[in-house]
């Protein structure tokens, strides 16, 4: 088994109502760009805007299901994939956002402060309390709609007093030093985030 630690955050929080604000956000965008070309590239990514976008709404999901298994050996082997593939619509894909976005704040809000489970596993097992979860799944979610919208050639700008939240809560993060490239702190935190995990923004 790997090492395992407990997942550090910084002060200030990124609240399950900054989830839901990131996801209505998200929806409505997708819904007012859903006659676009979705088989577009999806910014720097290799998928297609539609790829993308599906795999988006299953990193809302895994927290979800993560946090709920309350396993502190690993993610849970349960054999859940609300992937669409090749069935995704952008409809479809708003459908299942709003429906995974409702399942993670339901699954924080449940658990008690103490309660714990794997929120990452690499490099090593990393265990994180409830308020961790909701970050996690929307930091991958904002970033992915990123990836979306530079595809489609719309904008995407999410409120700044969110990003500096979602900055703030995941600042200590160790996925911004081993997965990407650091995560640094200036006036304009939805700069920084793109900055950290190496995109560039969206159209204005």
């Amino acid at each position: 088994m790997n090492a395992r630690s407990t997942l550090a955050s910084g002060d200030e929080k990124f609240t399950v109502d900054d989830l839901h604000a990131v996801s209505e956000l998200v929806a409505a965008t997708w819904t007012a760009a859903a006659q676009l070309d979705w088989s577009a590239t999806a910014g720097t990514v290799e998928w297609s805007c539609l790829a993308t976008a599906d795999h988006a709404v299953d990193c809302a999901y895994a927290p979800a299901i993560f946090l709920a298994s309350r396993k502190l050996d690993g993610y849970p082997e349960v054999g859940l994939d609300p992937t669409m593939g090749i069935d995704a619509t952008p409809a479809r894909l708003v459908q299942s956002l709003e429906i995974a976005t409702r399942l993670l704040a339901a699954v924080v809000n449940d658990a008690e402060p103490d309660v714990h489970a794997v929120i990452f596993r690499r490099p090593d097992l990393i265990i994180g309390a409830p308020e961790d979860f909701a970050p996690r799944g929307a930091m991958e979610l904002i970033l992915h709609a990123h990836d979306v919208c530079q595809g489609l050639q719309v904008p995407f700008d999410p409120p700044r007093d969110i990003c500096h939240r979602l900055r703030e809560h995941t600042y200590p993060w160790p996925m911004w030093t081993v997965a990407w490239r650091g995560l640094t702190r200036t006036d304009d935190p939805w700069h920084d985030l793109l900055e950290a995990s190496g995109r560039r923004r969206s159209p204005s």
